[in-house]
């Protein structure tokens, strides 16, 4: 087993966080759906999907169809909002990333927001994140985990919890906590890869078991800092005529 201190496994974050401002993936991505702490759970097909991040928090996640390979949804977050389009029912979503996830379709309760939570792991963002460190180690497994706590006034919450694995110090899994303690998102990470120099997980387990669905993403191309990944790939027009939703906070 190896051995790091806190300090050592911040580094790490930084050195696979700091250097990527932008990217462009293409992933195939296999849903699920249903009770994902036990019960039952659906699976749907697996189809392709293009990702686009750009730095501070834009992210854009285009699916395909499985079977015509045209465009299934094309959903886009910046900020605090978020868009949906949807053209196969000629919809299209405008919403806050704090409103509910309330349809009874799981799969419709999916925010690109999600996906930023999953694919960015964040160092501590400075004083006012508190971090501990913790050692998980026994006869079945053994891990560091840093905890990274925010102030809230005279309020300390868990908001992060970032698993290593103590034979590689890689990166195996993040927790994503939301205000009241509940889990936002667990997400686990293997078979990290070399891509333009940076590293970065080809296989990544999206769980959301509030919203109810999983995504598990097979990276099949990235591209990191790539040009092609401009401004204007951050627009989602309205198409005409479409059925308009608003999700409210």
């Amino acid at each position: 087993m190896l051995t790091a201190d806190k300090a050592e496994l911040i580094r790490r974050i930084h050195a696979i966080s700091d250097p990527i401002q932008s990217f462009s993936m293409k992933v195939d991505m296999s849903p699920s759906v249903g009770s994902l702490r036990g019960g039952t759970v659906s699976d749907y097909p697996t189809i392709g999907a293009y990702v686009l991040f750009r730095q501070p928090d834009e992210i854009r996640v285009i699916g395909l169809d499985p079977v015509i390979h045209a465009t299934a949804f094309d959903m886009l977050s910046s900020g605090n909002n978020f868009k949906v389009s949807i053209p196969s029912r000629n919809e299209f979503i405008d919403g806050a990333n704090d409103a509910p996830a309330n349809s009874q379709n799981k799969l419709e309760n999916l925010r690109p927001e999600a996906f930023f939570g999953a694919l960015m792991i964040k160092p501590p963002a400075g004083p006012e994140d508190l971090t501990v460190l913790e050692e998980d180690t026994d006869e079945t497994r053994a891990n560091y985990i840093l905890l990274m706590l925010k102030r809230d006034g005279g309020e300390l919450g868990l908001e992060r919890t970032v698993y290593f694995d103590r034979y590689s110090l890689q990166i195996t899994r993040q927790i994503t906590f939301d205000a009241k303690g509940n889990i936002k998102g667990d997400t686990r990470y293997s078979h990290w890869q070399t891509y333009g120099g940076v590293l970065f997980p080809s296989m990544i387990d999206m769980q959301r078991p509030i919203d109810g669905y999983e995504l598990v993403l097979t990276v099949t191309d990235l591209k990191i800092n790539t040009p092609e990944v401009t401004a204007e790939k951050f627009v989602l027009a309205q198409p005409p005529n479409a059925k308009i939703r608003v999700l409210k906070e």
